[in-house]
């Protein structure tokens, strides 16, 4: 293959950005991945990995891990309330083979600790607090030349760029792309799991969700859904009061004692919710973004972390399948060809996201009755389509 890949740089140490270290390390490539926190902290709130997701960490040799350490989800289920708590109607998320499961509930800390501990095994460079002050492309001799804020310039087959929303990669490649408000806030928390919730709850309000699941056998997770189209500030020190008061209304069902729960010493996270939308091409040269970097989506239907681990494992893919065989397709090819394949999947996850989001935002009383009753005719053929088109793709 023309242009032979041997040492590869990624920016970034998260979901994305340890995903492809690994798969590109387990091709036998020499990688260096630099974080520009000077140590590795990750938000200790929860996340659900479904079974595409999963499917794509077991390539990382990680899945035994994950499945260990976090919570495999009873039956695949997912059982709907109202937010009074009457029951709505259960679903199943399928499972693209029978070791696989449905879905998977974690605490991120954990996930990223394995994935950490994944790149270690593998010799994976790691450098903390380390940025990157330039990039030039060296086209007569296929290199990117790279100068750090703490080490003496290198050169690089490749860069990948995973560092994040607001990624200084993406902005050297387009500039133009900033991340975009969406008007929903979400609110996040962890609590002592009680002995009964073994599946994932969706509690449906009016222009609103409270999700959660267990993450761990000791621990759960709860996560909500508001519009905020104003962006407003929350002071940290009163995420606890303001997070009930924004789900004053949710009076039935398993969240209630779960808000009650909540004080100045709980497990809490607000975020507000940005997308990034990148426009083709994803890649500059050599230099390629990835993740949330590239397609930040919104959270309601949980697959940023699946599409983020799913853009590395297919990337380090097609790299080893044109050296297999001989493809004549030269490295900047490649990364086109990449990025157009991944653009139509991370786009329809984000479309279907940012409607389903919409949708919920604008209901009124009568809408939800509607909702509700649509929900128990149709919300399984719903969750099978959404996750064939899925297939569809890969």
């Amino acid at each position: 293959m023309p242009n032979e890949i041997n040492h590869i740089l990624v920016v970034g140490a998260g979901i994305a950005g340890c995903s492809a270290a690994i798969a590109f390390r387990q091709l036998g490539k020499k990688v260096t991945i630099i974080e520009k926190s000077p140590e590795i902290q990750f938000n200790s709130s929860g996340i659900f990995i479904y079974s595409n997701g999963l499917y794509q960490f077991n390539k990382l040799g990680v899945l035994k891990a994950l499945l260990a350490a976090g919570f495999i989800i009873e039956n695949d289920e997912n059982q709907y309330f109202t937010e009074t708590g009457l029951a709505i109607v259960n679903t199943y998320y399928p499972r693209i083979n029978r070791d696989i499961p449905g879905i998977l509930g974690i605490k991120r800390a954990q996930l990223h600790h394995i994935l950490l501990q994944r790149m270690q095994e593998l010799g994976v460079t790691l450098n903390l607090g380390v940025t990157v002050k330039t990039l030039m492309e060296d086209t007569q001799n296929n290199t990117v030349h790279v100068s750090f804020n703490q080490e003496d310039n290198k050169e690089f087959d490749l860069v990948i760029g995973a560092d994040g929303i607001r990624s200084q990669m993406r902005s050297w490649i387009n500039p133009d792309i900033q991340p975009h408000y969406t008007g929903f806030g979400v609110w996040r928390s962890v609590h002592a799991r009680p002995h009964h919730l073994t599946t994932k709850i969706m509690q449906m309000g009016m222009g609103k969700r409270v999700g959660v699941l267990p993450i761990n056998p000791e621990q759960m997770y709860m996560f909500g859904t508001i519009v905020d189209h104003q962006n407003t500030w929350k002071p940290r020190d009163q995420w606890h009061n303001l997070m009930k008061q924004a789900f004053s209304d949710f009076t039935g069902g398993e969240v209630v004692n779960l808000f009650k729960q909540l004080n100045s010493q709980s497990e809490i996270l607000y975020t507000a919710v940005e997308e990034i939308r990148m426009p083709l091409p994803w890649n500059k040269g050599r230099t390629i973004v990835i993740g949330d970097a590239a397609h930040a989506s919104t959270p309601f239907m949980g697959q940023g972390g699946a599409m983020a681990v799913q853009d590395a494992c297919e990337l380090a893919e097609m790299l080893q399948y044109a050296e297999c065989h001989d493809h004549p397709l030269d490295l900047v090819q490649l990364l086109q060809k990449f990025s157009e394949k991944r653009f139509a999947m991370c786009k329809f996850v984000q479309d279907i996201s940012r409607a389903v989001g919409e949708n919920g935002a604008t209901e009124t009383s009568q809408d939800c009755l509607m909702r509700n009753q649509y929900m128990q005719l149709n919300a399984q053929t719903k969750v099978d389509d959404f996750y064939k088109k899925l297939l569809s793709f890969t």
